[in-house]
Formats: C-alpha cells, structure tokens, sequence
C-alpha cells in the first residue's frame, strides 16, 4: 500500500470509528481505556495483506494500529466458538515469553491443557512422542512462533484460533483474533478475556481477576 492509499485508508477507518464510539463504549467486554492502557491496538511497523482489515490505522511513524472493536468482537465470538468443545480437548500453546503464563492460567481456569515453550515435533501427530495429545481446537499465541503446531494442525484437521499481530500470515489459521500479541499486559488482558467469556458461556464459576494473568502476579 503506498502512502496515498495509507491516507484514504486512515481517513476512512478515522469516521468509522468516530460513529461506532458510542456503540463500542456500551458493549465492550471491558472498557476501551482497558484495551488502550494494555496496549492491545499496538501492532508493528509491518503488515500483511491478511491483517489489513484489522488495521485501524498507520502512524506517522510507520506504526500500525490495529482497531480495537474488531479485537473485542472477535474474542467474544472465539469464546463463542470454543466453548462448543469439551475443555479438556482445548489446547492452547506459546513459545513467546510473555504468553506462556497467561497461556497457562487460560488453561487453569477453562480445564484446557497447555503446552508452553518449545514445541516438540509430532506432538500432534505422532504417538510415540512423550506428551502426544489430540485435541479437538488449538489456540495459539503467535503463529510465526508457534509454526509448527499450526503445520500439524493443518495436517490433522484441527481447527486453529491465533493471537495474531499486523506482521502475521493468517493462511493456515481458521480463526483470527487481532491483537498486539508481544507485549505482557496485552496477552495477560486478552486471556484473561477469553477464559472468562468460555467459562460464561458454559456456566461454569470464573474467580480469576486480571492479576492473576499478569507474569510475576
């Protein structure tokens, strides 16, 4: 996209939003100050065509901003779409740092299983491999980082939800949920989101608190 497009497409989606404030204020899962101080929005200075639509805006300093409602919508139709599994079939992964807690308290708090750090190969698919588990969705925090639980999940028919950031390709992921998926607060905050959404809506007791997402909380 070159810099005139960059600009129509900034104005476009800045009255977008300028009409959909008030409606976004009501029905957020959490306030958007929330969302702001988490840093949800915060992308990269690189894009990709698949997260363009989720892109709210570019920075003058080249950095894309990802539109917050649409991640608010679409953690609430992933928990929507997740809480038609069995949780203990869930499995929710991260290599990235920052999302291995978060990642791990998601699991705790839905009965979901977590596989955090590296990644063995053929954990999916072979079951000879120590840990071999087969689930019936997968969650990942980063689908550059976790590349290869979403080959094997592709390989095996699983359905895949990603934390995806403005730099990701989404080919192989069935269920986008746009975020910064970097930073501490962000995951802590958009984890804490979905296991509380899943657990509404399967009736199940949700005491877990923000913090208790947060690394080192």
């Amino acid at each position: 996209m070159d810099t005139t497009e960059d600009t129509k497409f900034t104005e476009t989606k800045n009255v977008e939003a300028t009409e959909n404030t008030e409606e976004q204020k009501s029905t957020s899962l959490v306030p958007i100050d929330e969302y702001l101080a988490a840093g949800v929005h915060i992308g990269t200075q690189q894009k990709t065509a698949n997260m363009m639509k989720f892109v709210y805006r570019v920075r003058t300093d080249g950095l894309y901003v990802l539109d917050i409602q649409a991640t608010d919508e679409r953690i609430k139709l992933a928990a929507n779409f997740m809480s038609k599994y069995d949780p203990a079939r869930i499995l929710v992964v991260s290599a990235r740092q920052y999302g291995q807690y978060p990642a791990k308290m998601f699991a705790k708090a839905i009965g979901a299983r977590s596989m955090v750090g590296r990644f063995i190969p053929g954990t999916l698919t072979n079951p000879t491999v120590e840990n071999f588990f087969e689930p019936d969705v997968i969650i990942v925090t980063d689908p550059t980082g976790d590349a290869q639980v979403i080959k094997e999940a592709v390989d095996i028919s699983i359905p895949v939800v990603a934390l995806c950031d403005t730099n990701n390709m989404t080919s192989d992921v069935d269920f986008v949920i746009p975020t910064n998926n970097k930073g501490r607060k962000a995951l802590s905050l958009v984890y804490w989101l979905l296991a509380r959404e899943i657990s509404k809506a399967n009736g199940s007791v949700f005491n877990y608190e923000l913090e208790s997402f947060e690394p080192g909380v």
